[in-house]
């Protein structure tokens, strides 16, 4: 897999694209943020929220977030010894907040411009927050945001190989587990066997399971902690 973003539109954040985007020139510097800010805007978006601000105040914080890191290096100084980048972020994110000058003129710093078009309010509001820290709202919106990355990418492979009908009838494996699959009727809808669909059904979840190891292990220097971010993922999902 190469460092950039598939057609799938499944932004990786691989340290050496990070490193990338704390660069200040060049095309594919200015792409490596751009995936950058997909994969984490509503991760941000939803601690600024969580901390107090109303949803223009945490859209023009988060864009204010984004363009310091591109503007004053900070990403060029990482260090990727350190742990995850995730980590980071929310450690980098909280300093930002504390820091009042730091809020001032969002929007004319970014030129009114969103790095990523998204309806990060509607998304927020559609989220249980209530009684979760703000730590706990962004990794809840992480792990999500990565999931659904994942699922996205996971169904432009099934279209790509001409099973885009098999993949909705069964996507529901994913997210609600092998019972959620009423497999007599979809094989009677696809024409298939309930055997056949099945086996399908197995093959999509490794196939997921797969994907989401590799999209985990794009965040991390060092692989052995892949096991320890999954399990973190689903803690936030809990």
């Amino acid at each position: 897999m190469n460092e950039s973003t598939t057609p799938a539109g499944f932004p990786t954040t691989r340290w050496s694209r990070i490193v990338c985007a704390g660069s200040s020139e060049g095309e594919e510097a200015r792409q490596a943020l751009t995936d950058l800010c997909r994969a984490y805007w509503f991760p941000v978006y939803a601690y600024i929220r969580r901390m107090g601000h109303n949803g223009d105040e945490a859209a023009d914080l988060a864009q204010d977030y984004f363009v310091r890191l591109m503007e004053k290096g900070t990403l060029a100084a990482v260090d990727r010894g350190k742990g995850r980048f995730r980590a980071f972020l929310l450690t980098d994110l909280a300093f930002f907040l504390a820091d009042a000058r730091a809020r001032q003129a969002a929007l004319r710093r970014g030129g009114g411009r969103r790095f990523v078009p998204l309806d990060a309010e509607g998304r927020y509001q559609a989220e249980p927050v209530d009684g979760l820290t703000p730590e706990r709202v962004f990794d809840r919106a992480w792990a999500l945001s990565l999931l659904g990355a994942v699922i996205d990418r996971l169904q432009t492979e099934q279209a790509e190989a001409g099973k885009a009908d098999a993949f909705e009838a069964l996507k529901e494996v994913l997210t609600g587990g092998p019972r959620a699959v009423r497999y007599a009727e979809l094989a009677r809808r696809l024409g298939t066997t309930e055997g056949a669909l099945q086996v399908a059904a197995h093959r999509l979840r490794k196939r997921y399971k797969a994907l989401l190891l590799e999209a985990i292990g794009e965040t991390l220097d060092d692989s052995a902690e892949v096991e320890d971010e999954v399990r973190a993922l689903f803690v936030a999902l809990a």
